[in-house]
């Protein structure tokens, strides 16, 4: 049988080479066609490879009639829409990884730029200045270079500091003390990097949590004298607090591949002469492009040769009769989850999940990768999937188990997830109440009855009187509305806990103010 290409972006051709030498593959290149031309076009074709260019909407895909596979050479797959290539059962897959070397390399390039002034150097003699007392650099070794995030780019790029025989201390929420060591890195907080660093970089995701995660504040506790660069996404970095910290002398200089709006619409730390910038090259090389057309191409003949894909970002295909079973569980067990990531301390080493009742005679593997998603999510952001939740657990050296049992506590069904921190276990279970949708019935050992939505506080406190009206009070002087309450407790006057279901999420004051309180002994926000 051959299968039909269809090229609708400019690929490397070199990248494209393992589907040109595969058997059954017959490859189409139409790189300028319209939304219009490829809508009628898109229906004789099996697989499409896309880069950014091509928008792969809806109404293109509902009319994809053979369209099996969607490949994204690249990172990002803003430009399809995934749900619906999912409603129509297509695989869409890209490539994660292959920008990873060009991405270490610019942000070293940019990193040495930054602290030798070089692009300062070489405008100032373009314009005929031969000026060499102005343009006076530092150098890396023996500076301490601060990494925030140590992913796969982060990793590369604290062993080519280490190369530069530069100390590097790093934070990642998945780094532990055994990784560190084998890394030849320190480790510590946020807080503990930008106070230790002489240069720093970031190289997280941009999620809700890590926005301007670098803001006055931050800039405030580092040293006098920093460097700071960013080639990972913009928004980590507060733009106008970088600002005011160069203009008041608290940074000596920053490197940007990444701004908060792009293309760039806000000039003004361009114009100042500290700042060197380029416009988001970080996976802009010959070989990272190649690289990224090469993981698709292969994925591709992979899917069609074995059914199986590395880089898959959307749901596989799950059998009507396994899918009409545990599909009222998904958002049960993405949300437990998320609850648990909120609520432990310290990110999970270990997963255990329990399924109990019905669920335990049919296949959950898809229920344990929404929970993994949900959990994982919390500190990766929205790279995480349930297709390639179980890959990243894999990846960050988190030990996944599944069992089940027969035992269901009263319950018909009953999901219990329990992980291990470095600071210790917690625990939760979850069920389906007919006529009451999805509950959180289990925290700990305590027993409890909450709708796992919205914005929750979890308290843990001594079980004395006046305690919850204490709470309530003190929610009430800061302006939060409790919708719903919970208590669990082992016994009276011992250890117990409140669950509070509030109309919006607590400040931070809010929760410092109830820590306060003699009885409370610990206060987390989660937001499901």
């Amino acid at each position: 049988m051959t299968y039909k290409i269809l090229i609708s972006d400019p690929l490397s051709e070199d990248g494209i080479y393992p589907l040109r030498q595969a058997d059954g593959f017959e490859i189409t290149m139409e790189t300028k066609m319209t939304p219009d031309e490829l809508g009628e076009r898109i229906g004789e074709f099996d697989a499409l490879l896309v880069r950014s260019q091509t928008q792969v909407t809806r109404a293109i895909i509902e009319k994809a009639k053979h369209l099996k596979i969607i490949g994204r050479a690249g990172v990002g797959v803003d430009n399809i829409d995934l749900e619906a290539a999912t409603e129509h059962g297509i695989i869409v897959v890209n490539a994660p990884d292959g920008n990873t070397n060009s991405a270490a390399e610019h942000t070293m390039a940019m990193l040495m730029s930054m602290a030798r002034k070089i692009p300062q150097a070489y405008y100032a003699l373009r314009n005929r200045n031969w000026d060499r007392k102005s343009f006076v650099g530092v150098e890396l070794k023996n500076k301490t270079l601060g990494v925030i995030g140590l992913g796969r780019i982060g990793a590369e790029v604290a062993a080519r500091a280490k190369g530069q025989r530069m100390n590097v201390i790093a934070y990642d929420p998945f780094l532990t003390p055994e990784k560190a060591e084998k890394m030849g890195v320190d480790f510590g907080s946020v807080e503990d990097v930008v106070k230790a660093a002489d240069f720093i970089t970031v190289h997280t995701p941009l999620l809700k949590e890590t926005r301007h995660l670098i803001n006055a504040e931050a800039f405030r506790l580092m040293k006098p004298g920093v460097q700071i660069v960013n080639c990972a996404r913009g928004g980590i970095i507060d733009e106008n607090a970088l600002f005011d910290a160069i203009q008041s002398g608290k940074v000596a200089g920053a490197a940007l591949d990444v701004f908060e709006q792009e293309p760039m619409v806000d000039f003004r730390l361009l114009d100042l002469p500290q700042v060197v910038a380029t416009p988001h090259l970080g996976a802009s090389t010959v070989e990272a492009q190649e690289i990224v057309a090469v993981d698709v191409s292969n994925d591709v003949i992979s899917y069609f040769t074995t059914g199986t894909v590395r880089n898959s970002v959307n749901l596989p295909s799950v059998p009507k009769e396994v899918m009409a079973k545990i599909e009222p569980y998904f958002d049960l067990a993405e949300r437990l989850g998320i609850f648990l990531a909120d609520l432990a301390d310290g990110t999970a080493e270990e997963v255990n999940i329990q399924y109990a009742g019905e669920l335990a005679n049919i296949e959950v593997g898809p229920l344990t990768r929404n929970m993994l998603k949900g959990l994982l999510k919390r500190y990766l952001g929205e790279i995480v999937n349930d297709v390639n939740a179980a890959y990243f657990a894999e990846l960050k050296g988190v030990t996944v188990t599944e069992s089940k049992s027969t035992a269901t506590k009263g319950f018909t069904n009953l999901i219990t997830v329990e992980i291990k921190t470095a600071k210790g276990v917690r625990k939760a279970a979850g069920t389906l109440l007919n006529g009451q949708g999805a509950r959180i019935v289990k925290v700990d050992d305590y027993l409890v009855d909450v709708a796992p939505k919205g914005n929750i506080l979890f308290i843990r406190h001594n079980d004395r009187p006046g305690v919850i009206g204490r709470v309530g009070t003190l929610l009430g002087e800061e302006n939060v509305n409790i919708a719903t309450m919970q208590v669990g407790r082992s016994n009276a006057g011992g250890d117990a806990i409140m669950l509070l279901t509030i109309d919006k999420a607590a400040e931070q004051g809010s929760l410092d103010q109830l820590e306060k309180l003699t009885e409370i002994e610990k206060v987390k926000a989660i937001s499901l």
